[in-house]
């Protein structure tokens, strides 16, 4: 049985800064040498990034120094300060795309009967799953469920979850909503890795309205399956681990290789379960978890390059929102007129790769 996404909503902060901006204001938290700036500068340039929201912006337009005032360049924000800015950023975000989405899908709120939540970048209990059922407002007894500390394959986790629910209950009515401020984890010293995180990572929420085919008025995409693997030997290739100055990112240039070299056999192999090969799938939606991942991708399954001109596109307007993202790309491609089959896929800590097969 599959499941059809009856309707998609984004949402994002309401200040932006572009990529050279962002430059200019980080880089005092994190070059000591000019060598340090002159790297720096190169790695914020070839990021595919040209602009991005962030909750912690305190304006869009201005002089740099009064663009935001959460960093200093004297003194780090601890993971507790970071936190607060967490709770109370991330309802206003999530309500924001599930109201998008109810709306879409032309489902009202008191018709959910199932709440996913998906995040990876802050912790609060009550969490920003109780200002939804709050503020849009869902029924008192909807059924909530979290998936945490996934990383950018968040989303596409809860789709399997979200799948799982409908068809144990064809009348099930799932609202799943990604949000990520990865914003509020800027690190602060000369670490290449994490200065290129700094410059990729984003904030935003993205939501999903996911129905039995038969009771969804709408049709955005239907999802037929999900598949995962971990790649071996890959656990230090990429981590996201709790700091006292907030989460630190890891991610090593071996990330692309691995991809090169075990990406192709298990897709191959998980396609035809379904008939498929990958010259079946028309269009892909791919994490742009940076521009060497993208290319690491069309290398392995041997795509042309327009493959990924939606994905390049999400990362250059709102760079890497992690979980989110994906389905920002999903509903770029749905609006354009997308082909199926469409295959999503993400990667995450351990190495893993996720994926969905949407028609």
């Amino acid at each position: 049985m599959s499941m059809m996404i009856a309707g998609l909503g984004t949402a994002l902060p309401p200040h932006q800064i572009s990529q050279a901006d962002a430059a200019q204001i980080v880089k005092q938290y994190s070059c000591v040498t000019a060598a340090q700036e002159r790297l720096f500068e190169t790695l914020y340039r070839r990021a595919g990034v040209s602009g991005r929201g962030s909750v912690v912006l305190d304006n869009s337009e201005g002089p740099l120094e009064i663009r935001q005032s959460f960093y200093t360049s004297s003194s780090s924000p601890t993971t507790l300060d970071r936190m607060r800015k967490y709770e109370a950023e991330s309802s206003p975000l999530a309500v924001a795309a599930s109201r998008a989405a109810l709306r879409d899908a032309g489902v009202e709120p008191d018709r959910v009967t199932h709440l996913i939540t998906v995040s990876c970048s802050g912790f609060c209990a009550p969490g920003f799953d109780i200002g939804l059922v709050k503020q849009l407002p869902l029924p008192s007894r909807v059924a909530r469920t979290h998936i945490g500390f996934m990383g950018c394959h968040g989303a596409l986790n809860g789709l399997r979850v979200a799948r799982a629910f409908v068809e144990a209950d064809p009348s099930a009515c799932v609202l799943l909503c990604a949000l990520e401020l990865c914003s509020l984890h800027q690190q602060y010293g000369w670490d290449a890795d994490k200065v290129v995180a700094s410059a990729l990572f984003a904030d935003g929420a993205a939501a999903v309205v996911a129905l039995a085919p038969e009771a969804a008025r709408t049709k955005r995409y239907e999802v037929v399956s999900s598949g995962s693997v971990v790649i071996e030997d890959s656990e230090d290739a990429m981590s996201w681990r709790i700091g006292n100055h907030g989460f630190e990112m890891t991610l090593s240039p071996r990330v692309p290789e691995l991809i090169s070299q075990h990406l192709r056999p298990w897709l191959e192999h998980w396609l035809a379960s379904f008939h498929l090969d990958l010259a079946a799938i028309r269009s892909w939606a791919i994490h742009p978890g940076g521009p060497r991942i993208l290319s690491a991708v069309i290398e392995a399954a041997g795509l042309r390059e327009e493959a990924i001109e939606t994905s390049q596109q999400v990362l250059a307007d709102h760079g890497n929102m992690s979980s989110p993202t994906i389905l920002f790309i999903l509903d770029r491609l749905s609006r354009s007129g997308y082909r199926g089959p469409c295959l999503a896929l993400a990667f995450g800590p351990g190495l893993t790769a996720e994926a969905a097969l949407l028609t």
